[in-house]
């Protein structure tokens, strides 16, 4: 019975032993594992789900969730990939997952990082042990990850055929205010690092590719011109291409900040082939018979003289136009036409138009009137009528083609977004202008740009513009196939012995 008794007793005391035994170990048994709870943590994180990760983490800073949405924000995270290694106990209650990541940035594609995920026993479960450096290593010690625009050189503006324009290209004054126009395209991105109190480090880098604008400008015409004005001061010369409107050269040295685009000038005889348009259009016939006497007085009103007051007799209209006689040109527009005549023809032929080169300008402009000697003046290009030197280029496209167009530097799209929409395409009338390249053909075979040096197959007008108290200004508009030019010499003299050499030295260097 004692034996019995004393089993009975042994049992209930191993009872009670482990009971107590397995309370202690309940009392401090760790919730979890690291495993888990890295596992857990790392999912809740791909999915941006903060709320989770807070949950795993050991009393998380109150920015915590800012600070991970700011990050993504701030750098343009679109998606963020992580891949765990194997983790590694370093204590009995500690452990680490080393990871690498990748975010995918907006802007800048992938970025691959690396980083470690620390975790201990804290409150009897495993937990994560967050600090700045589980978003990046470099938030370490504090500081920023930001996205920031690289500042990279202005646009490039290129020739049409996309090489360099030539220096001393005397285009620079245009050229150079364009370049702010292409800015907006023409800058990078960098994920800038940037620790507190020290310089910022570019991390990661997106260059645009080189930001370069084709101009309408042609390599070896832009060179052709501008060495055409080798060692003339105040001159300039545009070229034109008549089929389309483009800007194939743009060379001025004129002194004074004048504009050879934008400012207006006398445009003396070259204004004359408006006029004779005027006149054709009339009824005046390029054969008839005219007079050029050396002086003429409009009846009851002031008189006009030709250069040198040369007397001509009776010569085709076409030769008083070749040799330029002011006389004849001032009796038959005072004659024939009202000054609205004249003023609407000079219309036709870009005067007023709208100018949409990309670079601004004006053509030019004729105020109609009933005053005789203003008219009389107006026909010879004196009086009110005023002209860029790029209206007077346009003109010359115009006859040569038959079109009348808009100059322009730009494509069209180009000119339209900086410009606006310039004016239609006119047609002109074939009869006039089939008249005029004939009248133009003759101004270099046998009137005042003969025997100067042009090619045979060149058509031009001279204009020689007086200026009140200064020398003259000298004029030469021409073409040569499709190709039409200005040539314009400020207060330079007559335009045969300031601007027709210009134009042989340029027709010579193409």
């Amino acid at each position: 019975m004692r034996r019995r008794r004393l089993i009975v007793l042994v049992i209930a005391l191993v009872a009670t032993v482990g009971a107590a035994a397995f309370a202690v170990l309940t009392a401090n048994r760790i919730k979890g594992s690291p495993e888990e709870t890295a596992e857990a943590y790392f999912d809740a994180w791909r999915r941006g789900d903060v709320a989770d990760m807070a949950r795993l983490v050991f009393q998380p800073p109150p920015d915590f969730a800012e600070r991970n949405r700011a990050l993504d924000v701030d750098i343009g995270v679109a998606s963020l990939e992580l891949t765990p290694s194997a983790l590694r106990r370093t204590g009995d209650e500690s452990a680490e997952v080393p990871f690498t990541g990748v975010r995918q940035l907006t802007d800048l594609g992938q970025w691959p990082f690396d980083g470690v995920l620390r975790l201990g026993v804290r409150g009897r479960a495993w937990k994560v042990l967050w600090t700045p450096e589980t978003l990046h290593p470099l938030l370490k010690d504090g500081g920023d990850l930001l996205i920031e625009k690289i500042l990279t050189p202005p646009a490039e503006l290129v020739t049409s055929e996309g090489e360099k324009i030539p220096n001393d290209s005397w285009a620079e004054a245009y050229l150079e205010p364009l370049r702010p126009e292409f800015e907006q395209a023409n800058h990078g991105l960098a994920l800038v690092w940037k620790p507190w109190g020290k310089p910022g480090e570019q991390l990661l880098t997106r260059m645009p590719e080189a930001d370069v604008e084709r101009t309408t400008l042609s390599r070896p015409v832009q060179a052709a011109a501008a060495r055409a004005l080798d060692g003339v001061e105040d001159s300039a010369i545009i070229v034109i291409r008549p089929s389309t409107g483009e800007i194939l050269a743009l060379a001025d040295r004129l002194g004074d900040n004048y504009s050879a685009v934008r400012d207006v000038f006398p445009p003396g005889s070259v204004f004359k082939t408006i006029t004779a348009a005027a006149l054709i259009e009339d009824g005046l016939d390029p054969a008839a018979q005219v007079g050029c006497p050396g002086a003429y007085t409009i009846p009851f009103h002031r008189a006009f003289t030709n250069d040198g007051e040369v007397d001509r007799g009776v010569v085709t209209f076409t030769d008083a136009f070749a040799h330029s006689c002011n006389t004849t040109f001032v009796e038959q527009a005072t004659t024939r036409l009202t000054g609205e005549q004249l003023s609407r023809t000079a219309a036709a032929w870009g005067f007023g138009h709208p100018i949409a080169t990309g670079i601004g300008g004006t053509c030019g402009n004729l105020p109609a009137t009933d005053d005789l000697d203003l008219l009389g003046a107006d026909a010879i290009g004196q009086g009110e009528v005023v002209a860029t030197p790029l209206c007077m280029a346009a003109l010359a496209a115009a006859v040569e083609n038959g079109t009348w167009r808009s100059p322009r530097l730009l494509s069209k799209e180009q000119v339209r977004r900086i410009d606006g929409e310039p004016g239609e395409d006119v047609p002109m009338d074939a009869r006039i202008v089939g008249a005029l390249r004939d009248m133009m053909a003759a101004v270099v075979d046998h009137g005042t740009a003969s025997d100067a040096g042009l090619p045979d197959d060149v058509s031009g007008k001279t204009g020689t513009a007086e200026v009140e108290g200064r020398t003259s200004h000298g004029w030469f508009i021409g073409f040569r196939d499709d190709l039409a030019f200005c040539v314009f010499v400020r207060n330079g003299g007559s335009g045969r012995a300031a601007a027709v050499p210009i134009a042989v030295r340029f027709l010579k260097g193409l």
